[in-house]
């Protein structure tokens, strides 16, 4: 099993992100929010070294992990690298989320 794979964040996954921090400021506590980036970090190093340890979709080769349970991410293994697609909010229609 290789480790110390390099995770890449696209645009999108970076504003996805950026939004679900900025609706937990607005309306939740420091508490939700620091779980949240816990639960972000504890996740990425997961992944960095076994970046199959998730659900993988036959269909377009992505993995699926869900973060906490309003928030789901998915990344993709290119080479050496962990390409996180999207940070999608579990609570928006399936049909808004980009991969």
């Amino acid at each position: 099993m290789k480790s110390g794979y390099k995770l890449l964040w696209t645009a999108n996954a970076i504003k996805e992100l950026s939004d679900t921090f900025s609706y937990l400021e607005t309306n939740f506590s420091f508490k939700e929010l620091n779980q949240l980036a816990n639960k972000i970090e504890n996740i990425s190093e997961l992944i960095s070294k076994n970046p199959n340890i998730f659900p993988i979709s036959k269909k377009n080769n992505v993995h699926r992990v869900v973060i906490l349970k309003y928030n789901t991410m998915y990344y993709k293994v290119e080479n050496e690298n962990i390409i996180i697609l999207s940070f999608f909010s579990n609570r928006q229609s399936p049909s808004k989320r980009k991969l």
